[in-house]
């Protein structure tokens, strides 16, 4: 959530009056992330302040973007709690700013837990097996943007950037992945749209609850196996090493099938996932370390940890 378009409050504020969400009070852009320009805009209506973010696309097309702004309408209307897109008159929650497709969302309550417990890897189990179960009559169909396809294209092009070392666990995984997905067990794994990218910092908690799931713009169609896999190897990680953390493992996975039960194919394949949900993550921030784009406000993230996350599931203690 970088800042690489600058919107001006003049705009922002039309914006704001063209929803119906009140007069703009304060706007202000949000650093972190690598993908959208992302802003907090605070408005106030019927003598009450209300809190906005503000996304414009920098990759996402106008083409791409319904199937991750309905999806967003779709899962809040199922209790699912996500930011609810705001529409215009006409019913459209895609709008245009600076010449950038552009998204207005409620502000989720409470703060992400960058030092989780058990207890909150359980909360994000069983809320991502009650988004997955309210996400599987979408109608609308997108593949996973950054899957299996993307590795293939984009390994060659970070390999010359990296040692002797990385360019050989990058070849092989990249073979292991493909043989993965040709198997049996794997083209039998439940699908439906997927989140993709529930990393700590994209999770609401409020008071100890669980307050919501936000930044989707990575969702897609893929198995719902691989979705639960990067949420084991963000939330369930000792960051300085790496190395999973088995109690909160334990928690998130438990949690998890109190809602929707693995099936056989998926516990086969769960390894193969956590590998894979590492290696999409090593993949696409040495892409972003090595060929990043300018913003006023970028921060990439260190390749090295997911290099250091694929080697634990690789080689398991």
């Amino acid at each position: 959530m970088a800042v690489f378009t600058e919107v001006s409050r003049e705009d922002a504020a039309e914006l704001m009056r063209r929803l119906h969400l009140g007069t703009l009070t304060d706007l202000k852009g949000i650093a972190g992330g690598i993908e959208n320009t992302n802003y907090f805009a605070d408005t106030e209506r019927d003598g009450q302040t209300h809190h906005y973010v503000l996304t414009l696309f920098e990759r996402l097309t106008h083409e791409q973007l319904p199937f991750y702004l309905y999806l967003m309408q779709h899962l809040a209307t199922k209790g699912i709690p996500v930011p609810a897109p705001a529409a215009d008159s006409y019913g459209d929650i895609l709008h245009t700013v600076g010449g950038k497709p552009a998204a207005v969302v409620n502000k989720l309550l409470g703060r992400s837990e960058l030092a989780p417990t058990a207890d909150h890897c359980a909360q994000v189990g069983a809320m991502l097996a009650r988004m997955h179960l309210a996400g599987q009559d979408y109608p609308r169909h997108q593949p996973n943007l950054r899957g299996l396809d993307w590795w293939n294209e984009t390994v060659p092009v970070v390999l010359p950037h990296v040692s002797a070392d990385q360019a050989v666990l990058l070849e092989s995984e990249l073979a292991y992945q493909n043989q993965v997905a040709t198997s049996p067990t794997y083209l039998r794994l439940p699908r439906g749209p997927v989140h993709a990218d529930l990393f700590r910092d994209n999770v609401m908690f409020h008071e100890g609850r669980l307050s919501g799931f936000f930044d989707f713009y990575f969702a897609g169609c893929d198995t719902w196996l691989f979705d639960l896999a990067v949420c084991l190897n963000d939330w369930c990680i000792d960051l300085p090493t790496g190395a999973p953390v088995k109690d909160r493992e334990l928690a998130m996975l438990q949690a998890y099938e109190s809602v929707r039960p693995l099936t056989q194919d998926e516990q086969h394949d769960l390894p193969a996932m956590k590998r894979a949900g590492a290696f999409r993550f090593w993949v696409s921030r040495l892409w972003d370390w090595y060929l990043p784009r300018e913003a006023s406000m970028l921060k990439p993230h260190d390749p090295t940890h997911f290099e250091r996350v694929l080697r634990h599931r690789i080689q398991p203690l």
